[in-house]
């Protein structure tokens, strides 16, 4: 898939070569300006949103690293093989071509939040009227003793998808029968609370697809419990009985190293040795979150839960996994949803728009084994200080098998609605 054509690179930055010279992208206006920084599914549906419904009265910029965005969301079934890499990778073209949101590919390295402005990597600078934060995580490599930003290309944590989540695939495809894998679950809080156990089930799903019986998976949790547990277990038993291992804090007694080189977790139980190791670990706000002042103790953003706007700065609006969102988890879904919250403010900030009551919702599904879906929900308000649950939902041990292949159907719906939302 293509990313910044040539002609949109035109379209933003001028076709004069004088233009091209200055050093900001954006030149004096009158229109407001909105400037995102995150393509994910909260950054890449606030800007189309704000772009869309305020008919060109304000001026979007979308910044973000990387010409197309691979989802975390659904990376888990391009591991076990019900989605290509490309089914999960994703362009902007279509929120250039059809709402004239000027997208910049860099990094954003620094926010001043007196002047107003966004410093990219290469020293130029962006203006704001309002900035909206998307930056998704950071991985705190040293949560886990022994690893490394380096050790992860041994040891990939694939919690930031694109090439860990290429490198996490070959190495799960090069597992041989009777070798083992060992997977690091992080503590809370952390992006996609049931990731990591779909993902186990999609390792067994790989290895049991090959016919191998003598391959186990082991999982070294930081946590006591973890989403869906009667659900994952329940389905680890049914479909994959005696290869997945699970154990908690008070079973293993924690994570003492890990040698990525030499395939080995070390705890107070055992040493886990594994063909493929793939560790993930705590989490935070991605780092210009943390560089724009607006993070709290434990690395993430507060937020006001009627706005997404953050309570440091009423300027700045935070979205998706960087927040603290009350109930909500951190998932696409919610980010989508938060997005849509703020886009209303912004537009009501900036315009004569008005502003309604924030309202939130958030499903995550999860496949356990093919046709073998379960999911967990709920709807949310602002409630008491933060963003509460209202109304919850979630799958139960035991439905029928039409009922799992229907709730796996629809995370495929989901899917593509949600991809054609954020980007279409």
């Amino acid at each position: 898939m293509s990313g910044l054509t040539r002609r949109h690179f035109g379209l933003l930055l001028g076709a004069s070569a004088s233009s091209l010279a200055l050093p900001t992208y954006l030149r004096a206006q009158e229109k407001p300006r909105v400037v995102v920084i995150g393509g994910g599914p909260g950054g890449a549906t606030v800007a189309k949103y704000v772009a869309r419904d305020s008919a060109g009265a304000i001026d979007v910029t979308l910044i973000n690293e990387t010409e197309t965005f691979t989802t975390c969301f659904f990376s888990n079934l391009y591991l076990g093989d019900f989605q290509s890499f490309d089914d999960i990778t994703h362009d902007y073209d279509k929120l250039v071509s059809n709402y004239g949101i000027k997208k910049i590919t860099g990094r954003a390295a620094s926010v001043d939040r007196e002047a107003k402005t966004v410093t990219l990597a290469d020293g130029s600078t962006v203006p704001y009227d309002r900035l909206v934060l998307a930056p998704g995580i950071d991985i705190i490599y040293d949560s886990v003793p022994g690893y490394s930003q380096e050790a992860a290309q041994i040891a990939p944590h694939a919690w930031k998808a694109g090439p860990q989540t290429q490198l996490l695939k070959e190495k799960l495809d090069a597992v041989e029968d009777g070798q083992n894998i060992v997977m690091v679950a992080p503590p809370n809080p952390f992006r996609c609370p049931p990731g990591p156990y779909e993902r186990i089930s999609m390792f067994a799903h790989v290895l049991k697809k090959k016919g191998f019986t003598r391959s186990k998976i082991f999982v070294l949790d930081y946590k006591e419990s973890f989403s869906k547990q009667a659900l994952f277990t329940e389905g680890w038993e049914a479909h994959y009985p005696g290869m997945v291992e699970w154990y908690g804090p008070d079973v293993h007694g924690g994570v003492k190293s890990v040698d990525a080189a030499a395939g080995t977790v070390e705890t107070d139980l055992d040493v886990f040795e594994g063909a493929l190791l793939n560790i993930i670990p705590s989490q935070r706000a991605g780092a210009i979150a943390v560089d724009a002042g607006v993070t709290n103790e434990a690395g993430w953003v507060p937020i006001d839960e009627n706005s997404m706007r953050s309570k440091v700065d009423d300027s700045i609006f935070v979205l998706g996994d960087a927040s603290v969102a009350g109930d909500m988890p951190k998932s696409a879904f919610s980010a989508n949803s938060q997005a849509k919250v703020a886009a209303i403010n912004i537009r009501a900030d900036l315009t004569d728009a008005r502003a309604f009551p924030a309202r939130y919702s958030n499903t995550c599904w999860s496949l356990i084994e093919t046709n073998d879906g379960v999911k967990v929900g709920a709807q949310y308000e602002p409630k008491d200080g933060k963003i509460a649950a209202v109304e919850t939902f979630i799958s139960q041990p035991g439905e029928d098998a039409d009922l799992r292949k229907a709730t796996y159907e629809e995370s495929v719906g989901w899917y593509a609605g949600i991809v054609e939302d954020v980007f279409g």
